[in-house]
């Protein structure tokens, strides 16, 4: 009875201050609990109280997770001495195996600055107080990709309405491109997938476009960057295809730092992004992109809270699990397909 009544008073203890903060935050939006956004940019504002500011004497840093980190723990470590030198602080790299390892390290506060994929940049602004600040890219703009809509120039079909009662490829069930964004932008071109059209499901964005080339489909929903790799490849002519829908324009992932870093630090750390010019090997990596560009997740991520929203998907702790699920479902299988192949 005793331990009970002792846990009781701790656990009051520890709802207190829980309930100050959130009686002192004036708006905290869709953000977590532990976070506030008072100037409604919808990410973590820095701390109040200074004593909540982080500096640490060692930097944590890391890219979204791949099938080999050493390809990117490479590539960043001219720009790791960059930042290095201009925060004036050591700075490692952190291996993440997945993009649910890597919000949780954001969250418990292992990881100070991080690169995450586009899909996953919402769950580390909303559930790790994450701040995106730049995307890989040029001069001329951010590094990113269109969803595009693509038709035989002889099909007869010259705008989005001309989609009904057509047979229209999108790649896969969980595609962002070639499947949920369609049913998230098609709608207020005033046309619905399985409604105006029914969903034949290629499997991928190739096959998309080689059965829109050879007739097999009428239209197709796909990324652009893939339709322009096979054009320049020689896979498909170009001549005999055209475009009646774009997109705005996808980023590909985000990069910035958490929010209840230091003032100081924060902006020694935007300085480091806005001035990094990228080696040229770390330009081939990255297709052609030679810096940081800046921009916002209110704006450049407005496109992909807005698939979010439409498909149901949510930047919530329960979300964040079920994208872990998928993902390990996913490894799961291609290592069951491995190996099977070994043993053909």
């Amino acid at each position: 009875m005793n331990k009970l009544y002792k846990g009781l008073i701790l656990a009051t203890a520890l709802s207190v201050p829980t309930l100050a903060l959130a009686d002192q935050c004036k708006n905290r939006g869709v953000l977590d609990d532990r976070y506030c956004d008072e100037n409604n940019d919808l990410v973590a504002d820095s701390p109040k109280d200074p004593e909540k500011w982080r500096d640490p004497s060692t930097l944590v840093f890391t890219y979204t997770p791949v099938e080999d980190p050493a390809v990117y723990k490479d590539a960043f470590k001219d720009f790791q001495e960059h930042l290095s030198k201009i925060t004036g602080k050591r700075v490692i790299y952190y291996t993440v195996h997945s993009n649910s390892a890597q919000v949780e390290a954001m969250r418990s506060g292992r990881l100070h600055i991080a690169g995450f994929s586009t899909g996953p940049t919402g769950y580390a602004v909303n559930l790790a107080g994450y701040v995106p600040i730049a995307v890989k890219g040029t001069a001329e703009g951010f590094e990113g990709y269109n969803l595009i809509t693509i038709t035989r120039k002889d099909s007869g079909i010259n705008e989005m309405l001309d989609l009904k009662e057509r047979k229209v490829a999108h790649t896969s069930a969980s595609s962002n491109s070639g499947n949920l964004a369609p049913r998230a932008l098609f709608p207020p071109q005033g046309i619905v997938p399985d409604k105006d059209y029914k969903v034949f499901y290629s499997g991928k964005h190739d096959q998309s476009i080689l059965g829109v080339y050879n007739g097999d489909y009428d239209a197709a929903p796909v990324a652009s960057d893939v339709y322009e790799r096979m054009v320049s490849a020689g896979r498909v002519d170009d001549e005999n295809l055209k475009i009646i829908y774009r997109s705005p324009k996808f980023p590909t992932s985000a990069f910035g730092y958490a929010n209840d870093l230091h003032p100081d630090l924060v902006k020694k750390i935007q300085e480091a992004f806005s001035t990094y010019r990228f080696t040229p090997e770390m330009s081939a990596t990255f297709k052609g992109a030679d810096r940081f560009y800046p921009i916002t997740y209110k704006k450049e991520w407005g496109v992909i809270r807005d698939i979010a929203h439409t498909t149901g998907t949510a930047y919530t702790k329960a979300g964040l699990q079920k994208l872990a699920q998928k993902a390990a479902a996913k490894k799961a299988a291609k290592r069951a397909a491995a190996l099977i192949a070994d043993q053909q």
